[in-house]
């Protein structure tokens, strides 16, 4: 049953053929026999799970079950959870259990998915390996001595070794799409505002965007349809309709216009992945596509702007966990002063302390104009760029990564590591959406086609991941060893 797609255990819970309660103990065993190898989970909820999937069985004995009813999910562990920890991966909030559920798990369970658990990440999504977990790190079901990205690694490697049937995610400058192309699995990063962001702590508030990691597009789409919309608990939230995402999925691509920017190709980029992603955009050509060489000239500048803007709002949003009000506490403090700086320095990790001491230096008296001002103004032309280019195109296409999954502690160096993003970022900063797909192997290691859209342009993003998985079988591929 887990090596069946989502919408395959759609149709399989509606037809009978097995029962949620079966599903999700066949999960809840898959996760007791392999999870030990990749540490994808933080926290498991067996009777939870149990419980929603039995109510899941009686939906559909009623003949009134949700969209998603019965299919078994995982939550990564930075959206609330009321009753079951969310710890965002740090000892700061080891202790944290939160009274309410954020509007995306709330959603989806209205829609009746089965949450398993909750997934390990980067703490408090910092980093692009899972290597700063507090919970130790997150393994590649293609190679347990590789990462699965970050920081929504513990999500997509649970996705890819079949320890869930999809699992939510939070991109800030590629968390989502990062870790699907390292794990071979499809990741959508929407628009930013189409998905609520309440209930999820905050890392960078104008960049965090919630999204969905599963095998295929369309469980993606079917995920999206549950978790979009309107919430007027969230002022960044986009009040704008929600079409049908699975409605266009079989749309064609005839005429559909495709840009290759030329700073996505050559320089750091793998020879072995820019000729996979050429590849992969030919299958495109095939399906009807026209393809031109595009230019987003502000390209090299995304990295150094988002290593500005991000620590900053992280600078500013971590300062509430100092141990008055809820998580972690230093012991027998001497003074208020004492309990706020052993607090933070004994709760957060090194890559935390590290981007909140740049984001608070970058806002500092004499340093906001020339770092933090000067940062959103080249943020201005970045998505400018992006504006320009859709014009003439209707989406860009390119690799997602430079490389394929890495050794643990190979990129030491955190520029190195941080340039493992150049083509994730600008995204975030523009506020665009985009959909990774697993388009090739390097090596033994899966690939990944990156295809951004115009805002609000999910269907379409869809629509084409959709017919390029119809005719290939990059999505199919399993980890090995995991049967």
């Amino acid at each position: 049953m887990h090596k069946l797609t989502l919408a395959e255990q759609l149709a399989g819970l509606a037809a009978k053929q097995f029962s949620s309660e079966e599903l999700t103990l066949d999960y809840l065993a898959r996760i007791e026999r392999f999870d030990s190898r990749f540490n994808s989970y933080i926290t498991l909820a067996p009777e939870t799970a149990l419980e929603a999937a039995r109510a899941a069985d009686a939906a559909y004995a009623r003949g009134d079950a949700g969209a998603l009813a019965g299919v078994p999910i995982a939550h990564k562990d930075l959206f609330c959870t009321a009753g079951i920890k969310t710890s965002c991966a740090s000892k700061m909030l080891d202790n944290f259990v939160p009274p309410y559920d954020a509007t995306l798990v709330s959603k989806l369970a209205d829609a009746g998915v089965v949450m398993l658990g909750k997934t390990n990440m980067d703490e408090f999504a910092m980093g692009s390996s899972n290597e700063t977990s507090f919970y130790g790190r997150a393994r590649n079901p293609w190679g347990t001595d590789c990462v699965p990205g970050g920081s929504s690694g513990g999500s997509a490697a649970a996705v890819a070794a079949g320890l869930c049937a999809a699992a939510t995610g939070s991109d800030t400058g590629g968390s989502i799409r990062q870790p699907a192309a390292l794990c071979g699995i499809t990741g959508l990063k929407p628009t930013y505002g189409r998905v609520s962001r309440y209930g999820m702590v905050a890392f960078a508030s104008s960049l965090d965007q919630a999204g969905p990691m599963a095998r295929t597009a369309e469980d993606c789409a079917l995920l999206l349809q549950a978790m979009a919309g309107f919430d007027p608990r969230d002022s960044t939230s986009l009040d704008a309709p929600v079409p049908d995402y699975r409605a266009t999925l079989n749309d064609s691509l005839e005429g559909l216009r495709i840009g290759l920017p030329k700073e996505y190709f050559g320089g750091a980029l793998n020879p072995a992945m820019e000729a996979g992603v050429r590849t992969a955009i030919r299958e495109l050509e095939q399906l009807g596509a026209t393809v031109k060489e595009i230019s987003l000239p502000h390209t090299g500048l995304a990295v150094p702007c988002y290593y500005v803007i991000a620590p900053a709002e992280a600078s500013a949003n971590l300062s509430r966990f100092d141990g008055v009000r809820y998580g972690y506490r230093c012991e027998n403090p001497r003074d208020l002063y004492d309990l706020y700086t052993r607090t933070r320095a004994e709760g957060f990790g090194t890559e935390v302390k590290s981007r909140i001491l740049i984001g608070t230096y970058a806002l500092s008296a004499g340093y906001y104009d020339a770092y933090y001002r000067k940062a959103q103004q080249v943020r201005r032309l970045i998505r400018n760029d992006f504006v320009e280019a859709f014009k003439e195109v209707d989406v860009i296409a390119g690799p997602t990564t430079p490389n394929p999954a890495f050794c643990f502690d190979e990129l030491s160096d955190p520029v190195t590591m941080y340039l493992e993003d150049i083509y994730t970022i600008a995204v975030n900063l523009a506020g665009l959406p985009a959909l990774s797909l697993p388009a090739a192997f390097v090596g033994d290691k899966p690939a990944g086609l990156q295809l951004i859209g115009n805002y609000l342009s999910e269907a379409r993003l869809l629509n084409i991941g959709h017919r390029f998985q119809q005719v290939t079988d990059w999505h199919q591929r399993r980890a090995p060893g995991l049967d």
